[in-house]
C-alpha cells in the first residue's frame, strides 16, 4: 500500500510543515503524517508571527527557501517593525495574522509541493532496525517504511489540558492526544520529561468596549517577512488594542488559586519563565498592580478575539468574572476557555548538530519535542531537519547552521549543548553576535545555501546578488562623493549635530547617529545618486556605514572563535581520565561528546579553565 519513502514526518504543525516542505522541495519522496488534514500549519496559541529575535528566525527560514514568511506575508491583518527606536540588531518585524487564512495557506502550498504525500492517521510508533529507523507504525496497524523519519509531535505526546480541577487527555482543545510514542522511545533508551504551556480565553470582540482600551495600529509603511517579490506589503490593517488588569483582576483571579493545577501540583511540567499564566504573574510579582493585556483580533472577517497577556487555567467562572473587570471587557462574553497543556519532551541534549537522535540513526526531533516553544522556533528546527533528513539519506555532508551565520545556528547549539529544562524562546540577547544576525541581512548571511540546496530558485538568488552588489555601489558612491559646508550646514543644524568646517566625503555624514540618508535624499545630487535603488537596498548600505565598527569587531570575534571550531575532538575522547577537569565538565563532555573545542567551550557547566585544560592536553 505504500512506498518506501525518504522522509516521514510526522506531525503537521509548524515544524512538521517546514520539514515536509523542506524535504520534498530537495527532490526527496517525502510523506507528511498527522492526526487530522484540517490543522495543518494550525496556530494553537496567538495569531502572530515573528517579534524580538523570532521576527528573525521567520527571515532566515524565508532567505533558506522555507515557507513561513510567504504563509506570514498572505494572511497578515498588521505588520510592524518592533523596536524602531534602537539600534537596526534589534529591529524585529511581526504580524498579526488571520488564523484561519494561515492554515489554509500553509495547506495550499503544502498541496502544490511536488514529491509530497500526505497520509491522516496517529502514528503510535517507529520501527527500528539494526540501531537505525526503517518506518513507522501508525494506530491502526500499518507500517510505512521510510529511510528517515522526523518527529514534530508539538504538545500532542501525552498531552493532558487542564482548567482548574478538570483535566483530559488532549494535544489542544478538541483533539485527542498522541500515544505509545514516548514510551517506545524510552525503552530504546531515551530520556524523557514533562512541560507545560498555556493559552487565554477567547472572546466575542463585538462585546468589547474598545474606546476604553489604547489602540495599537500598524505600520504606515509595512515591509513584509519574505524578500521574495511575489509577497507584498499589505495595503491596511486590523488594529490591535492595549488594556490592563488592575487590583480588582487580581483579587478575584486569587480566589481560585486552590484550584489551581499550578498551585495544587497537579501540573508537573514547568512552564515558559518568558511567557508566563496571569496567574502566575500576579503570584510571583505581587507588588505591581497592573499587567498589560494586548486585545489582538483573530482574523479579517470573524468577531474572535485573542487575549494576549491573559493565559490562565483557572476555572472557567473566575476567568470570567476576573475578565470583566478589566478596562473595555465590562460586557465581554467568553467563546472558550483559557487552559494550560501538559506534555512529553526529550531533552535536546540526546541530539546531534542536525537534529539526528545520537541513539536511532535517521531520526530526528524537531520542534515542542526538543523543549521550544514558538513557532518561530520549532519552524526553523523542522526546516533543518528535513534537510539533514535527505541529507543522511543520500549520504551527504549534513548542513550545520553556525552561531555567527544565524539565530537557528544559536537556538540549535544552545539545545544541544546546554539542553533545557523549561520551554526554550529564542531572545537577541542569546546571540553574542547579534549585530550581524540582523533581520534585514537574512537573504545575504543564508541564501547561498538554500540555493546550492535547490530550495531557493534562480530568481531569488539573483535578487540576493543585486542587492549586494547595490549595497556595495552605494558606500562605494559614498565614499568618493565630497559635499561643502555650504550645501549640507543649514541641514545639520537642523538635525542637532555639528556643522562642517570644510568638505568631507559623504560617508562620514552617513556615519552620524543623527544623520540619515533619508535626511541627505534633500542635496540633489543624493537624491539622484540614489533615486534608481529600492529601499531595502538604500536600507541596507546606512546599516553597513553606521555600525561598520560594531560590524567588524563581531567579525573578528567569529574569526577567534573559528580557530576553536577548526580544534576537532574525537567522539571516543575519555574526558574522565584527563586530570584537572571538573567533575561537572567531565561528566557534561563524556555525555554531550562535542565536536569540536568550541563546540566543548558552550556546554553549561564547562568553564574556561576546563577548555584551558583540554587546550593543553591538545597541544601535547
Amino acid at each position: 500500500m505504500f512506498p518506501t519513502y525518504d522522509v516521514i514526518v510526522v506531525g503537521g504543525g509548524h515544524a512538521g510543515s517546514e520539514a515536509a516542505a523542506a524535504a520534498a522541495n530537495m527532490g526527496a519522496k517525502t510523506l507528511l503524517v498527522t492526526m487530522n488534514m484540517q490543522t495543518i500549519g494550525q496556530m494553537s496559541c496567538n495569531p502572530a508571527m515573528g517579534g524580538v529575535a523570532k521576527g528573525q528566525i521567520v527571515r532566515e527560514i524565508d532567505a533558506l527557501g522555507g515557507y513561513s514568511g510567504i504563509v506570514s506575508d498572505r494572511s497578515a491583518i498588521q505588520f510592524r517593525m518592533l523596536n524602531r527606536s534602537k539600534g537596526p540588531a534589534m529591529w524585529s518585524p511581526r504580524t498579526q495574522n488571520d488564523r484561519m487564512l494561515f492554515a489554509q495557506e500553509w495547506r495550499t502550498m503544502l498541496e502544490q509541493t511536488p514529491n509530497l504525500d500526505f497520509w491522516q492517521e496517529m502514528v503510535k510508533g517507529i520501527v527500528v532496525k539494526d540501531g537505525a529507523v526503517v518506518g513507522v507504525r501508525t494506530g491502526m496497524g500499518h507500517e510505512i517504511p521510510g529511510k528517515s523519519v522526523v518527529l514534530t509531535n508539538g504538545t500532542f505526546l501525552n498531552g493532558i489540558i487542564h482548567i482548574g480541577e478538570k483535566q483530559f487527555g488532549g494535544g489542544r482543545v478538541g483533539e485527542k492526544a498522541a500515544t505509545g510514542i514516548t514510551e517506545q522511545l524510552v525503552e530504546l533508551g531515551f530520556e524523557s520529561g514533562r512541560m507545560k504551556t498555556g493559552t487565554p480565553p477567547r472572546i466575542d470582540g463585538r462585546s468589547l468596549d474598545y474606546s476604553k482600551m489604547e489602540e495599537q495600529p500598524g505600520d504606515d509603511d509595512p515591509q513584509t517577512f519574505s524578500f521574495s517579490p511575489d509577497s507584498q506589503p499589505m495595503s491596511h490593517h486590523r488594529p490591535c488594542h492595549i488594556t490592563y488588569t488592575n487590583p480588582d483582576v487580581h483579587d478575584i483571579l486569587k480566589t481560585g488559586f486552590e484550584q489551581s493545577p499550578m498551585f495544587t501540583g497537579r501540573i508537573q511540567g514547568i512552564g515558559p519563565r518568558y511567557c508566563p499564566s496571569i496567574e502566575d504573574k500576579i503570584d510571583r510579582f505581587a507588588e505591581r498592580n497592573r499587567h498589560q493585556i494586548f486585545v489582538e483580533p483573530e482574523g479579517w472577517h470573524t468577531v474572535e478575539v485573542y487575549v494576549n497577556g491573559f493565559s490562565t487555567s483557572l476555572p472557567e467562572e473566575v476567568q470570567y468574572k476576573a475578565l470583566q473587570k478589566i478596562p473595555g471587557f465590562e460586557q465581554a462574553k467568553m467563546f472558550r476557555p483559557g487552559y494550560a497543556i501538559e506534555y512529553d519532551y526529550f531533552p535536546p541534549t540526546q541530539l546531534q548538530h542536525t537534529l539526528e537522535t545520537k541513539l536511532v540513526r535517521n531520526l530526528f526531533f524537531a520542534g515542542q519535542i526538543n523543549g521550544t516553544t514558538g513557532y518561530e522556533e520549532a519552524g526553523c528546527q523542522g526546516m533543518l531537519a528535513g534537510i539533514n533528513a535527505v541529507r543522511n539519506v543520500r549520504e551527504e555532508a549534513p548542513v550545520i547552521i553556525d552561531r555567527s551565520q544565524g539565530y537557528m545556528g544559536v537556538l540549535i547549539d544552545d539545545l544541544i549543548n546546554k539542553g533545557t529544562d523549561e520551554p526554550y524562546r529564542m531572545f537577541t540577547s542569546r546571540a553574542e553576535y547579534r549585530i550581524l544576525l540582523r533581520q534585514d541581512n537574512a537573504d545575504l548571511r543564508l541564501s547561498h545555501i538554500g540555493h546550492k540546496l535547490g530550495l531557493l530558485s534562480d530568481e531569488r538568488m539573483a535578487l540576493v546578488t543585486a542587492k549586494e552588489e547595490n549595497t556595495q555601489a552605494i558606500i562605494s558612491w559614498m565614499r568618493q562623493y565630497s559635499v561643502d559646508p555650504n550645501e549640507v550646514n543649514g541641514l545639520l543644524e537642523a538635525q542637532g549635530t555639528a556643522p562642517l568646517k570644510q568638505k568631507v566625503k559623504l560617508i562620514s555624514l552617513v556615519s552620524r547617529p543623527q544623520i540619515s540618508i533619508t535626511d541627505l535624499r534633500a542635496l540633489p545630487a543624493v537624491a539622484e545618486a540614489l533615486k534608481d535603488y529600492p529601499r531595502d537596498h538604500v536600507e541596507q548600505a546606512e546599516i553597513q556605514i553606521k555600525y561598520d565598527r560594531y560590524i567588524q569587531k563581531e567579525q573578528e570575534m567569529v574569526e577567534r572563535m573559528q580557530k576553536l571550531e577548526n580544534v576537532p575532538l574525537l567522539e571516543s575522547f575519555n574526558y574522565r581520565e584527563l586530570k584537572g577537569l571538573s567533575a561537572e565538565a567531565a561528566e557534561k563532555l563524556s555525555t554531550i561528546k562535542p565536536h569540536s573545542l568550541g563546540q566543548a567551550s558552550r556546554i553549561s557547566g564547562v568553564s574556561p579553565a576546563d577548555i584551558s585544560i583540554l587546550m593543553v592536553h591538545l597541544n601535547r
